[in-house]
């Protein structure tokens, strides 16, 4: 129960480490520098957008466009208050534009930033501020009314500036976003969420430049670094089965020290059972076979090195005491029933039960295994290199042995 406490609520860390910092340092932001305090937001949102336009992510690209154009409305028209008209139409806009627009980029797929997708959150964002500039230039009051009518009670709109309207706007939204992250542990969902909280936190602080001017640089800041994470785990974890791909095989073994073994894992039989079931179910199975590998004991930290390979990296173990480990996975992967269900199988779980009761017919059960190959570290065997050579070569004698065990 403790690990998937921390498995869900541990990608949080990092917003929650930036909206920290934004709170601690909010006491010291009046007395920094002018320059300094205004110009560090827009550093920051340069710098991820730039990032964002080269990793071609359009969600994050938009969410930080849409953070400048609520920062440059508060630098140019809420710098004396929000008394005025100008700062109350710029206010009152940014509270529900911002966050039905990260709401939206967080539930949109990511479909890059020059294409036809990209054009359409650009000409949202477009009109969204002619509508703003509509608004203010025209003074165009029922609107404006509209949205800042109070009807929530006072003991749940706490005394803040924020439009009633906005912050169920902002309590929704954030809601929506955070379930999505934690569903996903998408670090781009996560970075969503978090900027949504420090975005609130800037509004219900708008009345002084300099926390409004924290608060959006620490929204900035955390889609950058969801950015950042999400960009590192493109590039060293396999998206079909979740694990550390061989780059990051590549990586860790950098670090081994004397004391190591190494297991190679080959799904016995995939390209038959690929052409027979189809690649979807082939999908399937890699996906179990890796759910199953991670579980592994013994410390192993599981890779996919290719295609239906894996290999489990076990440090500071020797040979002799990963075996019963790697012994107890073939066997729970060789006991394991996989259901084949029909391609036209229902989406819905109680539908597709109601089918299979109306017919009778269950779905195909089908099982795989898998052959492993072990080394670890000798005099001989002195590089991790050689010692992957030597359990591959392993594998091999398992294979020619007639699969599905383990072999030294």
């Amino acid at each position: 129960m403790h690990n998937a406490v921390l498995r869900t609520l541990g990608p949080l860390g990092v917003p929650a480490v930036v909206l920290v910092a934004a709170w601690l340092l909010l006491p010291h932001a009046a007395a920094m520098p002018e320059g300094v305090r205004t110009w560090m937001p827009w550093g920051v949102l340069l710098l991820g957008a730039m990032l964002a336009a080269a990793f071609s992510r359009g969600r994050v690209f938009f969410a930080l466009c849409t953070l400048a154009l609520a920062y440059l409305g508060a630098r140019q028209w809420m710098t004396g208050g929000l008394a005025s008209w100008p700062a109350r139409t710029v206010y009152t806009a940014m509270c529900v534009f911002v966050p039905v627009n990260l709401t939206l980029f967080a539930i949109f797929r990511e479909r890059g930033i020059f294409n036809g997708h990209g054009g359409n959150k650009a000409l949202l964002i477009a009109l969204q501020v002619i509508v703003v500039a509509w608004i203010g230039l025209e003074r165009q009051a029922v609107p404006l009314e509209l949205v800042a009518q109070p009807f929530l009670p006072a003991w749940l709109a706490g005394g803040t500036p924020i439009p009633h309207a906005g912050l169920v706007l902002l309590a929704l939204a954030f809601a929506v976003v955070l379930a999505k992250a934690l569903l996903s542990r998408s670090p781009i969902d996560i970075s969503v969420a978090g900027a949504l909280y420090a975005f609130g936190a800037a509004a219900d602080a708008a009345a002084r430049p300099d926390a409004f001017a924290t608060f959006l640089l620490a929204a900035a800041l955390i889609l950058t670094i969801g950015l950042l994470q999400d960009s590192y785990r493109m590039a060293f974890r396999d998206e079909l089965t979740g694990l550390p791909s061989r780059r990051a095989l590549g990586e860790r073994m950098l670090g081994l020290g004397r004391r190591f073994a190494i297991a190679m894992v080959d799904v016995d039989h995939f390209k038959k059972f690929n052409d027979t079931y189809g690649h979807d179910v082939g999908d399937q199975v890699l996906r179990m076979v890796a759910a199953k590998i991670r579980e592994v004991g013994g410390g192993g930290r599981p890779y996919r090195y290719g295609g239906e390979e894996f290999t489990i990296v076990f440090p500071r173990q020797s040979l002799e005491e990963v075996l019963p480990h790697l012994e107890a996975l073939r066997t729970s992967i060789e006991d394991y029933r996989m259901a084949i269900r029909s391609p036209d199988r229902p989406k819905r779980t109680r539908t597709g039960k109601r089918r299979r009761a109306s017919t009778g017919k269950a779905p195909r059960e089908v099982s795989v295994t898998v052959s492993i190959g072990a080394a670890h570290h000798t005099e001989r065997l002195d590089t991790p290199e050689k010692v992957i050579k030597s359990a591959d070569k392993a594998l091999y004698r398992a294979k020619k042995a007639g699969r599905n065990r383990v072999a030294r």
